[in-house]
């Protein structure tokens, strides 16, 4: 399986009149997935926690949206053994996991999972994000590499860009912050170049501007790890890019 970064949106994206489309013909060009472990830039919980795997409910951890948002359902199944496979092989590691058996999918996880597996029918675990640190999150992503092999799309959920006191209502295009860590951040990609990805924050322009805080895009760091398995770097491409409000909606598949 690929591994994947994608930018999540908000619960409003269901009514976007291009995203959902997007995220659903992507999903159509992947193989079916064994299952989905997902890391989210709305759960972090030190030491790397793992999410419900029998009954998944969701977590609507979002305020002042229309009632409707509270009433989308997403009855995934959970997926016992991947959870299993996920504490031996940290464990082993020397990586320390717990178990949080009653949370739930945020909407960083359901969101684009409606609408790129809609049938809720491919078993789905969160785990949480124990640090946002680039090089920690991205050796977890080495370690958890083997189970694309097993069928297990590992998917990291953030946003390319993610100032919310900067959001654009007026339809107008990105500002300029956003385009240039959005362009800067293609181009490290492109070239591979994990050392300035990693010090993001220094190296993009407007590093702090895109990112006030970095949350939405450590996940990237997950799915950098999954893709560099075997001392080379999967190459990436970007499969959604644009903006929404202003922001960079660029999503990445990497194998």
């Amino acid at each position: 399986m690929p591994a994947l970064y994608l930018s999540h949106g908000a619960p409003p994206l269901a009514d976007d009149p291009w995203w959902p489309g997007q995220l659903a013909a992507w999903s159509a060009q992947l193989p079916r997935p064994r299952a989905v472990l997902i890391v989210s830039a709305h759960w972090e919980e030190a030491p790397l926690a793992l999410g419900a795997t029998t009954t998944v409910p969701l977590v609507y951890d979002f305020w002042g949206f229309p009632e409707h948002y509270y009433q989308v359902r997403y009855p995934a199944p959970g997926a016992p053994q991947l959870a299993e496979r996920i504490r031996r092989t940290l464990r082993t590691a020397g990586m320390p996991v717990v178990d949080i058996p009653d949370r739930g999918l945020d909407h960083g996880a359901y969101v684009p999972l409606v609408e790129m597996f809609p049938d809720a029918d491919v078993p789905v675990l969160q785990i949480s994000l124990p640090s946002l640190d680039p090089r920690r999150l991205h050796a977890i992503g080495r370690k958890l590499a083997p189970l694309r092999e097993e069928g297990v799309l590992i998917i990291g959920s953030g946003f390319f860009t993610h100032n919310l006191a900067a959001l654009r209502h007026d339809g107008g295009g990105p500002p300029a912050w956003s385009a240039e860590f959005d362009d800067w951040g293609r181009r490290a990609l492109d070239a591979q170049d994990l050392d300035a990805l990693f010090d993001f924050t220094h190296k993009a322009p407007a590093g702090r501007l895109a990112h006030p805080r970095t949350e939405h895009f450590a996940p990237l760091f997950v799915t950098l790890g999954a893709a560099d398995a075997h001392a080379q770097l999967d190459r990436g491409r970007s499969v959604i890019d644009g903006f929404w409000m202003g922001l960079a909606k660029r999503s990445v598949q990497f194998g």
